[in-house]
């Protein structure tokens, strides 16, 4: 169940429509010289942490809970103060404990304080359990953190963060001033306030924060999806705070940008076959006795649910629902089911993501970085992506709120690069749809001698430890209890599924 639920804070896109240590001294390799890192990190005196219960939908006998204030901006860092949620599954074993591994589950937007407990409850190995506190948090804006709101509707949760399928340029236009009310309602709700610091840089400070209140002179870091972006910002900010940096379905150097939202398209055509082959090979289902029949039933059931919505259920609904349930193997039969259901004319209950998820997704997603401002850029876009993409490209070529992103950013995108010690070990499936191999490819590019990269040939979003890949599965294991990385990057073959 959990695994379910967590596929819908990966994602964050689908379902209609996730002690203060010395500062590194300016001039060394990889040391951050921005002046908002080293006067929050020279000015950073955080209190001792006090430890109690977890809130409901965190509790696990195993966890610990806290919160701690952080600046809501680093250029001031001795004015407004937010508050981070923040949790610890301790080590068992002191004697094995190396020291503290913080996780995130992806998003932006996906609430971590439960992750912990989760990654366990999944099959993280005792070894790792036993080598280190393993912290989750609410990044800022999320969850038990101080939250943020778009005021979004009931009616605009349900459109998700899919724009609806673009068949024209006409349709682009009319979506403009959806995305247009939207971006409006974000700066202009209750929290608006936070619109400008909500961002992954100042969350990666957040992190930084935690560390030095937790006493330890540097963190190990386990992240997914956006996760692997955060992680990656936070081994370019803080290069000597860094200790083994895990990264796991990677978004490319840019992170969330309108690069990788386009990039959900090719990820879906290439995890696609995988369901369409499942399907073709279970005649119980009646969606196709071949992959090319199963993919033209999903185009057929596209095509009369934008005409006629089925229980609430519209084309552009049935699409993200689609490449949500691609996310996880064990989600193919229910996803069939689906569309068994659908295809009868029976109503399938859209899915639903909560209002802070989607807002937090969008203070993040649009304050990372500059997207196009011209409504006639996403129409040439959801042209071009229809035909190379046509799953689902006439809706990430679309146009969404951050085109019309009201704020100034307060500084530029986090550069990832080659500086720093060669302490990263990413993994990557081969046929990821939310995390596309490619971006992989161009993340471990820009580390440079600084990473390694394991590849899986399976499908699916999340290697670790969730996937059924031995090969890669030990190599982060081995990375995360001795260090040990491959020498040079590995490619894991496909193993029967079990």
């Amino acid at each position: 169940m959990y695994r379910k639920a967590l596929s819908l804070a990966l994602v964050g896109t689908a379902v209609a429509a996730t002690t203060v240590a010395a500062v590194a001294t300016p001039g060394t390799p990889g040391a951050t010289t921005d002046t908002m890192t080293t006067a929050s990190t020279v000015t950073a005196t955080p209190r001792s942490l006090e430890w109690g219960p977890c809130p409901k939908e965190a509790a696990s006998p195993r966890l610990a809970c806290t919160t701690l204030d952080v600046p809501l901006d680093y250029r001031d860092p001795d004015g407004r103060q937010i508050e981070i949620a923040v949790s610890r599954m301790a080590s068992k074993d002191p004697a094995e404990r190396r020291g503290v591994l913080f996780t995130n589950p992806g998003g932006p937007g996906g609430a971590g304080l439960g992750y912990p407990a989760a990654l366990a409850r999944a099959g993280l190995p005792k070894d790792v359990v036993d080598s280190y506190d393993v912290i989750g948090f609410d990044p800022r804006g999320v969850g038990r953190s101080t939250p943020v709101t778009c005021d979004l509707t009931p009616e605009q949760q349900q459109r998700g963060s899919f724009p609806p399928y673009a068949h024209t340029a006409a349709d682009v236009a009319r979506e403009a001033e959806n995305a247009r009310a939207v971006a409006r309602q974000c700066a202009t709700s209750r929290t608006g306030w936070m619109l400008p610091h909500t961002t992954t840089a100042n969350t990666a400070r957040d992190m930084d924060r935690i560390r030095a209140a937790l006493g330890e002179p540097r963190a190990s870091y386990f992240g997914t999806s956006y996760g692997s972006y955060l992680g990656a910002v936070y081994a370019a900010m803080f290069p000597g705070r860094g200790d083994r940096i895990l990264l796991d379905s990677n978004l490319g150097p840019g992170g969330y940008d309108i690069e990788a939202f386009r990039r959900l398209g090719r990820g879906m055509e290439d995890r696609f076959p995988d369901f369409a082959e499942f399907a073709a090979a279970r005649p119980r289902y009646g969606l196709g006795a071949t992959p090319e029949q199963v993919t033209a039933k999903f185009h057929e059931l596209a095509r009369r649910l934008d005409a006629k919505p089925v229980g609430g259920m519209d084309g552009t609904l049935f699409r993200g629902m689609t490449f949500d349930r691609l996310y996880i193997e064990g989600l193919m039969p229910t996803l069939a089911e689906s569309w068994q259901a659908l295809d009868k004319g029976k109503p399938v209950p859209p899915p639903s993501i909560s209002e802070n998820l989607l807002a937090s997704r969008l203070l993040v997603v649009c304050g990372d970085s500059r997207w196009p401002t011209k409504v006639g850029a996403y129409q040439r876009s959801a042209a071009i992506d229809r035909v190379k993409y046509p799953l689902v490209g006439g809706s990430t070529g679309s146009i969404g709120p951050c085109a019309f992103w009201p704020h100034e950013r307060p500084e530029p995108p986090v550069r990832i690069d080659d500086q720093g010690p060669s302490n990263v070990l990413m993994v990557q499936n081969e046929r990821d749809p939310g995390t596309p191999r490619v971006g992989a490819e161009e993340l471990r590019q820009a580390f440079g001698r600084r990473a390694r990269l394991v590849t899986a040939d399976q499908g699916g979003h999340g290697v670790y430890p969730f996937g059924g890949n031995t090969c890669a599965n030990d190599a982060a294991t081995a990375f995360l209890t001795t260090g040990q990385r491959p020498a040079k990057d590995l490619a894991c073959a496909a193993e029967p599924t079990k």
